[in-house]
């Protein structure tokens, strides 16, 4: 069996690592240079970099940050952030990325998911996706879930894997930051139609529930942040307990 992966998330806001509740309500949690290279210490399987305020500032992502980020981890690094063409991509992986994530870009323009599986590879591309569940049906989100798109989770989630995406990266803007657990059902559902990983994001607050996320949500990666940033829960602890409850995680 495949490993569960680990990822701490740094979002970035002004150079800066914030986290919010619900996508506001921003605070600072550190430099992320710093928080970087300690993850990458205590074994965290892999780094995701958000610059959440690009697509909404109509801006490049900071390639300078990524690349002091990246000289500092030895750990596969995710970038996300006012990614729109593949002269953007290029750069950041010449900056250090291992992995681009796209969003906002890809519900514009979803041919840019085939334009970056067909010249970098379907790994390279993780397909972020903010969604949010509204009676009974997961509606997508641009711009840092600002702007509510006529796009629904499932469907959009198997376009893109269709596509070429060669990972999906799920966040329910319900649950980001209350620290009640992952969106599970919603998680399972995706995982059963999909072939390519899924990576859960958005309420963890107990090592319990990253439990959840593995078995009931069946996810093959989950993610998190103020839980990590304000050392709530350690990630070597986190591992052990994960281990004793039989799941298949690198110490």
């Amino acid at each position: 069996m495949l490993a569960k992966r680990i990822i701490p998330c740094l979002d970035i806001k002004d150079g800066q690592t914030v986290k919010g509740t619900n996508f506001v309500n921003l605070r600072q949690a550190g430099d992320p240079v710093e928080l970087g290279r300690a993850y990458s210490e205590q074994g965290a399987d892999e780094l995701v970099f958000l610059d959440i305020t690009a697509s909404h500032e109509g801006r490049k992502t900071f390639a300078e940050l990524v690349k002091r980020v990246a000289a500092n981890i030895s750990i596969p690094f995710t970038v996300g952030g006012g990614i729109n063409e593949l002269s953007d991509v290029d750069r950041l992986l010449s900056a250090g990325a291992d992995k681009v994530s796209i969003n906002s870009s890809a519900l514009r323009r979803p041919e840019l998911i085939d334009e970056i599986a067909k010249h970098f590879g379907s790994q390279v591309c993780v397909l972020a996706v903010d969604a949010r569940l509204t009676d009974t049906v997961w509606k997508c989100y641009l711009n840092g879930g600002r702007i509510e798109t006529d796009k629904e989770l499932l469907a959009w989630t198997r376009e893109a894997q269709e596509r070429g995406a060669g990972e999906v990266l799920f966040t329910s803007m319900n649950h980001d930051g209350v620290k009640t657990g992952y969106a599970n059902q919603a998680l399972a559902a995706l995982s059963d139609q999909l072939s390519i990983p899924v990576i859960a994001s958005g309420g963890a607050g107990e090592p319990e529930h990253f439990c959840d996320a593995f078995t009931l949500g069946k996810a093959d990666a989950a993610l998190a942040a103020s839980v990590f940033h304000f050392g709530e829960i350690k990630i070597s602890e986190l591992k052990s307990y994960l281990c004793a409850q039989g799941i298949t995680v690198r110490i």
